[in-house]
């Protein structure tokens, strides 16, 4: 496989036919399994006015705590200056893979604020961009122990993105007309 190859089960998840909401559940299912993740979840952003929801997320077992809120809620304004990782995809700065929370530098992440909102140890936090604007945040992440992202994985997370982030805006919008 290329880099630009997906695997089967995340290539024919995206290019089904199925209603957003569907293909966003079995796409985050089909992600954890491929990258044997512990959670899995997908945060929408509204660009416009600021609002965010994560309408979907997968976890591996009940006891792993699950990141969900059905309604659009406004950030605080300071997110940006609490979570680097937030500030870095405000910014248009590439996804970021981060093999251990623990260790991680500091302007890569905040460290205190991971383990009081998250509890992930690893994770991947991969922004859905358009148009220099975020729509996104999709973030797989480990818990208990560190993880490495291989070029491989590193290459599909940033070919998926790319393939759903058309979707991801629309069904932004979609929530806003």
């Amino acid at each position: 496989m290329t880099q630009q190859e997906l695997p089967p089960a995340l290539k024919n998840i995206v290019e089904s036919s199925q209603t957003p909401d569907t293909l966003f559940d079995e796409l985050l299912a089909a992600l954890g399994d491929f990258l044997q993740s512990d959670r899995c979840f997908l945060c929408l952003h509204n660009p416009h006015n600021n609002l965010t929801k994560v309408a979907f997320c997968w976890i591996r077992t009940p006891d792993i705590p699950i990141v969900y809120n059905e309604d659009w809620e406004a950030l605080p304004t300071s997110l940006a200056d609490e979570d680097p990782m937030f500030a870095a995809a405000l910014r248009a700065k590439p996804s970021i893979f981060v093999e251990d929370v623990e260790t991680a530098d500091s302007q890569i992440l905040n460290r205190e604020f991971e383990k009081k909102n998250f509890g992930h140890r690893a994770l991947i936090h991969a922004h859905i961009r358009e148009n220099g604007q975020l729509w996104g945040i999709l973030q797989p992440c480990i818990f208990g122990h560190p993880r490495i992202w291989t070029e491989y994985e590193r290459g599909v997370i940033n070919n998926l993105v790319e393939k759903i982030t058309p979707l991801t805006v629309s069904y932004v919008k979609s929530a806003f007309d």
